[in-house]
């Protein structure tokens, strides 16, 4: 055997123990990471990173640990090479991007996301990124973000949080009440819901309330209109006021309404999400969970005690079915 071919036989054998290393110690470092122990984190994944630097997982890892450390420096340094390889993928985006910004250093955080964006242009993350960086420059152009990230990528809830807090302080009560819906069912377990039932229970409220007694708005779009044409025509019942009990009647005589009419189709996942709860008999639920604790807790939780049945099926039933929109349904 040539020298030359012992020479590389070993080159071999000693990348392929540094690869093993470096995925062993990775996985140790990822547990640790897991856990909250930074420091034996830092310690596993710096020496997986020494033994394969190429490793992106590895980096992105590190990279991790270095923030919950609050080291941003090194978290920059180690990520910023990274971004400009043609494997770099959205999550080395991101993690760069929120470095940047805990660091206040906006500017920065701006780029990242943007180049972000030509590189992955589906990728709502960013454009809800961009559109709160906007927002702390008080700009009102951050809309224009949210409402492009909800257009391009429609399952992704943050982008409709922003947006309906938006509209509801912008005085656009039917965006503000549609994309709110939208949010808490994308997102059902995220402790900003409580803060959205507030608003929709609020806007709702504001909305009808202005349909009775001043009639129709004036609203150029096309499906917003339909929405507000489809409430006008229900509108006597919530002359007796406006509760989880009458919103609940109202929407029901809404949905129904909606798919009879056969003008102007727009086909969406919100208003198939309520035919399909009417049709398994829990709408009321449903309509429980969405207004009922913002109107009045304890009587909340009353009618959960009365209806536990129904309400366990509820749960059960939106537990078991993620809630999702597909793209092509954005109408604004």
């Amino acid at each position: 055997m040539t020298k030359s071919i012992c020479l590389l036989l070993l080159m071999a054998a000693c990348f392929g123990a540094d690869a093993q290393d470096a995925k062993r110690l990775h996985e140790i470092g990822k547990n640790y990471l897991v856990d909250g122990d930074y420091a034996n984190a830092e310690s596993m994944l710096y020496s997986a990173y020494t033994a394969d630097t190429n490793d992106i997982s590895i980096i992105k890892d590190l990279t991790l640990c270095y923030f919950f450390e609050k080291d941003y420096a090194r978290g920059i340094a180690l990520m910023t090479p990274l971004i400009d390889r043609q494997q770099a993928d959205d999550q080395c985006f991101q993690i760069l991007g929120s470095l940047y910004r805990t660091q206040n250093n906006y500017a920065s955080s701006m780029a990242i996301y943007t180049a972000a964006i030509k590189k992955y242009p589906d990728n709502g993350a960013f454009y809800n990124e961009i559109g709160e960086l906007m927002q702390l420059n008080n700009d009102p152009q951050c809309i224009a973000f949210w409402e492009r990230g909800i257009e391009k990528d429609p399952p992704y809830p943050s982008n409709y949080f922003n947006a309906c807090k938006f509209y509801h302080a912008s005085g656009d009560k039917i965006w503000a009440a549609l994309y709110g819906e939208i949010y808490v069912n994308i997102d059902p377990l995220n402790a900003r819901t409580v803060e959205i039932k507030d608003i929709l229970l609020e806007d709702y409220t504001y909305m009808l309330t202005a349909l009775v007694n001043e009639g129709m708005p004036k609203e150029k779009n096309k499906f917003a209109q339909k929405v507000f044409t489809t409430f006008n025509r229900q509108a006597d019942v919530v002359k007796m006021g406006i509760s989880t009990a009458t919103l609940t009647m109202l929407r029901t005589r809404f949905i129904l309404d909606w798919y009879q009419d056969k003008t102007d189709r727009f086909p969406c996942a919100l208003f198939e999400y309520h035919q399909q709860l009417l049709r398994l008999g829990l709408f009321d639920a449903y309509n429980q969970w969405l207004f009922g604790s913002a109107e009045n807790l304890s009587g909340f939780q009353f009618w959960t005690q009365l209806h536990n049945l129904e309400y366990g099926s509820f749960v059960k039933y939106q537990r078991s079915n993620v809630f999702s929109v597909p793209k092509g349904q954005y109408y604004h």
